[in-house]
Formats: C-alpha cells, structure tokens, sequence
C-alpha cells in the first residue's frame, strides 16, 4: 500500500496545487476527461516508442540515448499531450482564458504520468530487478515533476496562442516542453533532479505571470481568437 501511495500522492499534489489556486475552477468533470484522456495516451505512445527503438536502434550507446530522448518519448509523448490540448480542450467552451491552458496542460501530463509510473512501478521495477518502493521514491521528484511542470509550460504557452492567435506561442507550446523532456532523458539520472528544479522555477514564473492577470480579472470569459 506505501508504494502504491508512493507512486500516486506526488500526482495528486502537483494536480491539487494547480487546479485549486485557479480563481475560477474548472468543471470537475471536464478535468475527470482531460486526466482520462492522459491515461489513454499511453498506449500509442509506448506503441510508437518502441517502434522507433525497434527500427532505428543501431545498438550503440549514442543510439540507445537519442531514441529514448529526443528521438523517442520527448516528441511521442509531448505531441500526444499537445494533440489533447488541440483537438479536445481548445474545443471546450470552459477553455475559456489562458489560466485554463495551465490547468488542463498539467492535467492531461499527469494522466499519462500518473499510468506511467504506474506501469515503471509495478512491471519494469520488477523487469529490471529494482525494489518497485525506490522507483516509486526516484520517479516521485524526478520524472513525475517533470511531466507535471512540463504541463504547465505546455499549457502557459497554449493559453496564449488561443487567446492572441499568435503562431509563435503555438510552436513553443510544443517546443519548450519538447527539448525540455529531450534533454533530461538524455543526460544520466544524477542530473535530473537539477533539471526538475530548473523546470519548477521556469513553470512557477509563467503560472505566477497569469495569476497576477487573473487576480484582477472580475469574470473569466475572455473570447477565444483561434
């Protein structure tokens, strides 16, 4: 039970604290979906992860590290989170200002990283001979942050694409989260816990940028320019 605890609670804290100092909350079953649909996401993407591992490994070191960063799970899984914003939530007529954008860029990340971690807990510990418990407490301030703050950075940027049009905010939307997840795949598992708290100060920066705006706001609704 302390492992399973382990493996959710950092999910729901990262989750909590940014649905929850929102001044206008979102409808509790729209995040419900948008979390669902994170979950769903990771089929396709471990699909495609291994396709590209499968085709394009050539067996050396600098091979094995690109395809499972940059060549692999940065842009499989960022694009499949991104695809979610696009086609669903850029959709909903509670996406209604950019704060939203963070709320639901956290949600659908840590969906997929709430199942992710799930899986890495209890099936690949156990695969590669580690105590399920310490991946629980590694993945808790390492790549389960990751994703969340990564979900933030996502979502800032999409806020202000679907609030001003402006293509520039849509390309680092994918772009910032991408290289991010790129980079700290990449480089060995000492160095991620300094990179997580470099994404916490970035994706703190942006989110306190919008509450600022929002603490003046008196009603929500702003219109969508896209």
């Amino acid at each position: 039970m302390s492992t399973l605890l382990i493996t959710i609670i950092p999910s729901i804290i990262i989750l909590s604290y940014f649905t929850l100092s929102d001044k206008f909350k979102e409808p509790k079953g729209t995040v419900l979906l948008i979390f669902f649909l994170g979950f769903l996401i990771c089929l396709p993407a471990g699909i495609l992860n291994s396709f590209m591992d499968d085709q394009f490994n050539t067996g050396s070191e600098l091979s094995r590290k690109l395809l499972h960063s940059f060549f692999g799970p940065a842009w499989t899984e960022e694009l499949l989170k991104f695809f979610v914003l696009y086609a669903i939530v850029l959709r909903r007529h509670e996406f209604n200002e950019p704060m939203d954008g963070i709320v639901y860029g956290v949600v659908v990340s840590l969906g997929f990283a709430t199942y992710e971690n799930y899986d890495y807990v209890f099936r690949w510990a156990d695969e590669w001979n580690i105590d399920p418990q310490q991946m629980a407490i590694w993945r808790s301030y390492s790549a389960v942050p990751m994703h969340g703050l990564n979900g933030v950075i996502m979502g800032f940027y999409f806020g202000l694409y679907a609030f001003t049009a402006k293509k520039k905010f849509l390309t680092l939307a994918i772009l910032f989260p991408y290289l991010i997840h790129g980079f700290y795949n990449f480089v060995d598992p000492p160095y991620h816990f300094f990179i997580v708290v470099g994404i916490l100060i970035f994706a703190l920066i942006l989110h306190s940028n919008l509450k600022m705006v929002q603490s003046e706001k008196k009603i929500e609704k702003e219109k969508k320019q896209v």
